[in-house]
């Protein structure tokens, strides 16, 4: 393998961390009403486990609002029973054909604990960002001891590697800034 695919792969690596970081952030509730709050959410529906954006069309007619309208109205039972044992905490109202879901306004406590778990979230990119670089440089390694290479067009692979681990470690960085600042906005 040539030092150019490495760097591809751990590029490749280290954006699905990114990607990972930012769909995580979009599941956090930030006090207004988002179908990325619950549209990932698995359902148990038709003897399998199913994303909730699959059975239903979701929306949000006012700020605080999210309205599920279920394509076949035989799983709005389990749509809901999906939604009350979720970690998204809103109780969901059922009219048998539409789910309505208020989003209450957020507390001060609970703004500060989805920090600290937006905190964890960046956190858990960070350590997979840094596991791809150092998977780039064991692959540069690798290749330096099979030869073929200069040291020098190795270490100057490695600086790539770096600058590619320092870029999406900013990229993550200020992710979760504007998710706190979201978050924090009353």
């Amino acid at each position: 393998m040539d030092p150019e695919e490495i760097l591809l792969e751990t590029e490749e690596s280290m954006e699905k961390a990114l990607e990972y970081a930012v769909n995580e952030f979009a599941a956090v509730r930030t006090g207004k009403a988002s179908p990325a709050l619950v549209e990932n959410l698995d359902v148990e529906a038709y003897g399998s486990s199913m994303k909730l954006k699959q059975l239903a069309l979701i929306s949000t007619p006012e700020p605080r609002m999210i309205v599920i309208q279920p394509f076949d109205s035989a799983t709005t039972k389990d749509i809901e029973r999906a939604i009350r044992e979720s970690k998204v905490g809103i109780s969901p109202v059922s009219d048998g054909k539409l789910l309505r879901l208020p989003i209450p306004p957020l507390t001060e406590e609970r703004r500060r604990d989805l920090v600290k778990s937006v905190k964890q979230m960046s956190e858990e990119a960070k350590v997979r960002t840094r596991s791809a670089r150092r998977d780039g440089m064991e692959g540069l390694k690798k290749v330096a001891k099979e030869g073929g290479f200069t040291e020098d067009a190795i270490e100057g692979f490695e600086k790539e590697v770096q600058k590619l681990t320092d870029s999406f470690v900013k990229k993550i960085e200020d992710a979760t800034s504007l998710k706190e600042a979201d978050i924090m906005k009353v």
